[in-house]
């Protein structure tokens, strides 16, 4: 069918939500909405390297057995023709490559059967178009591996994408996509999103679940959540509609009758905002803090009180990213022995970063002790947050620290370990994000301007299971500063635009105690 003359003839500007009304009412057809997609990523994917495999035939297979379907009256979904990529991560799609973030000796892996993100997409009508990038086991805060290269920023070539979901962000942010799969273990949905100014969702733990195995609760320590990236609010709440269940295949998993479109009609009206520019002692560069303070004040227009709040953090970063690392380690290791059990050694055939391996062998030479004053430590950073939201509903940060940083040499791409004077681990220390894969607190990250015509994210944190508080602040905050136009896509499409908007500027004085 050819769309009529109401519809923008740039189906790259819809957000999912609208080429799923408009593929329900017939008006657009699901190849026409794929092969529109796939004109989009086959122009700007080799300046970007955001994709690592390009399922197209199967994609146009789904999307013919899709429009059969509606021939057929069907219901499809409530994304139905919806292109989405899912990351080349820990996802699995039959007979796609699974290289676990870009390791060299599984370039010819294949996948047998999919795994949660493309198998619900699907039944929710949407159309898996291929597999983004990602580092080596999702195990830094930038997006680059050895096997295939780092991802662009598409706000600036030269730049990173942020990781470790980077390549479905940048896709997100270029146009190919309106919306696509991400998963964070340490800020791996927000950090992406707030370097590639889009939404980055990361719901309470046990909201989506996660069939690991052998160990059932290997997702737990930190927690690993599945969640979308997408353009607008709305979009992400649709993805989460179809990600979201109940799974007793996952002993974490929680059961839910949330209406995840509801919160999007919510005001912050009423509610008590605290605002940490850093979280209790994070590095933060004074420009980012700026644009965070200034995005703050958004909230206070829209009835909600907001007070600055010094966030009782009884550790530093330096300790607690040290932390992070060795827990993430522990799981790699697991991993890991799990290759080498099938033939596969990892470990001593170079295949894994340097770092990744210190981090691994530190992880194996944790005592018992150490293991408890581990989950001391990370009781001690819930315990935190939970003494914040007896005060207040909502937690405003920055997302990371920094604008992103320059791309290095193949797989060299690092973030800074200095930020402000201070020094940072620089594989993850910049983010603010890894303190809730501690603890299960909801976090979004909001675009929250430009700064040097770079993306600045705006981190709001949720009391536990309090996923539609979350949702309805950045809903709200999207209403009242759309943030659309500062894509380079749609300023390049509306010649005129004010792509600026957000950037450089001071907002009111911040009073004692409030902004």
């Amino acid at each position: 069918m050819t769309p009529p003359n109401d519809i923008d003839n740039d189906i790259d500007a819809l957000s999912a939500a609208e080429t799923a009304r408009l593929v329900q009412a017939r008006r657009l057809s699901p190849s026409e909405v794929l092969d529109a997609a796939i004109r989009r990523i086959e122009a700007r994917n080799p300046a970007l390297n955001a994709f690592v495999h390009l399922g197209f035939d199967d994609a146009r297979k789904s999307a013919r057995r899709l429009e059969q379907r509606l021939f057929d009256g069907e219901y499809v979904g409530v994304l139905a023709g919806v292109p989405t990529a899912m990351k080349d991560l820990f996802g699995h799609y039959p007979g796609w490559p699974a290289t676990i973030g870009g390791i060299p000796a599984l370039r010819h892996s294949r996948a047998e059967a999919p795994s949660l993100f493309p198998q619900r997409m699907q039944r929710a009508g949407a159309i898996v178009v291929g597999a983004t990038n990602s580092p080596v086991f999702g195990f830094r805060g930038t997006c680059d591996n050895e096997l295939f290269g780092p991802t662009c920023n598409p706000f600036d070539l030269s730049r990173n994408s942020g990781g470790s979901s980077g390549g479905s962000a940048a896709a997100v942010a270029d146009g190919m996509l309106a919306l696509a799969g991400a998963n964070d273990g340490g800020g791996s949905i927000r950090i992406p999103a707030a370097w590639c100014g889009v939404f980055g969702f990361q719901p309470s733990q046990g909201v989506v679940p996660q069939a690991a195995r052998p160990n059932g609760f290997d997702q737990v320590s930190p927690y690993v959540y599945d969640g979308p990236v997408a353009r607008t609010v709305e979009d992400a709440a649709l993805a989460m509609s179809a990600l979201a269940s109940y799974d007793t295949s996952d002993p974490t998993s929680v059961a839910s009758a949330m209406d995840w479109m509801a919160p999007l009609r919510r005001s912050v009206s009423g509610m008590r905002i605290g605002l940490s520019l850093d979280l209790g002692g994070f590095a933060v560069e004074p420009p980012v803090a700026d644009a965070i303070r200034r995005a703050a004040l958004v909230f206070e227009q829209l009835g909600a009180k907001v007070e600055l709040v010094d966030f009782p953090l009884r550790h530093s970063q330096q300790s607690l990213s040290a932390l992070w690392c060795r827990l993430v380690g522990t799981r790699m290791l697991a991993g890991l022995e799990a290759f080498k059990a099938q033939g596969l050694d990892l470990m001593s055939t170079a295949q894994v970063p340097q770092e990744l391996l210190d981090c691994i062998e530190d992880a194996g030479r944790m005592t018992l002790a150490e293991i408890q004053a581990a989950q001391q430590t990370r009781t001690s950073v819930y315990d935190s947050f939970e003494a914040t939201f007896q005060k207040f509903d909502l937690l405003l940060t920055p997302t990371v620290g920094c604008l992103a940083v320059k791309n290095m040499a193949r797989g060299r791409t690092v973030g800074p370990s200095r930020i402000d004077g201070i020094d940072v681990d620089p594989l993850i220390g910049g983010a603010l994000t890894y303190l809730t894969n501690f603890t299960g607190h909801p976090a979004a990250s909001i675009p929250a301007g430009l700064v040097d015509g770079l993306p600045v994210g705006l981190q709001i944190i949720g009391r536990r299971r309090a996923d539609a508080d979350v949702l309805a602040a950045s809903a709200e905050f999207e209403r009242a500063r759309p943030w659309a136009h500062t894509y380079p896509f749609t300023r390049q499409q509306r010649p005129g635009a004010n792509g600026g908007a957000h950037g450089h500027g001071h907002g009111p004085a911040l009073a004692a105690g409030t902004v």
